[in-house]
């Protein structure tokens, strides 16, 4: 495990508009605010997009991450981790739990699922934490490090 601690700074609260794409538009709203680390909580509703849901193979490299279509609305609960990514630029990594007439998927929301019609996203600010998400070539992800000695 590795770990750094800090204190919470400024909260935020954004509504989503209509079409917004995830996480984009939170990464550009964290990087207007200069904001480096933070967590991140949403509801709302999704329209349309693609989530990873697990790699296609236990413990095989390269990963080849299973794409599941969001096909139609679905209502949406989410948690993710905002850090700088090896250039300095906010980078979320959110997982969400989609609902649709009683059935659930679960997994990583990525570029292009776009909201649909609200989402309301509380941030949280991470004061004092030197950690940022780089390369990790072991497993081919980008994984938050401790960037302090």
């Amino acid at each position: 495990m590795k770990y750094s601690e800090g204190k919470i700074g400024r909260i935020f609260v954004l509504r989503l508009n209509d079409g917004d794409e995830l996480p984009g538009c939170i990464e550009r709203f964290a990087e207007e605010k200069k904001i480096s680390l933070a967590q991140a909580v949403l509801v709302g509703g999704i329209g349309s997009g693609k989530i990873v849901a697990g790699p296609r193979h236990n413990r095989e490299l390269p990963i080849d991450p299973m794409l599941i279509p969001v096909d139609g609305v679905h209502e949406l609960v989410g948690l993710g981790v905002l850090a700088p990514d090896k250039d300095g630029l906010p980078s979320l990594h959110i997982h969400a739990a989609l609902g649709r007439a009683g059935a659930t998927i679960t997994g990583c929301l990525r570029t292009g699922v776009k909201t649909w019609l609200v989402g309301e996203v509380i941030l949280c600010e991470i004061l004092g934490v030197s950690m940022a998400r780089l390369p990790d070539e072991s497993s081919g992800f980008d994984l938050l490090t401790k960037t302090d000695t």
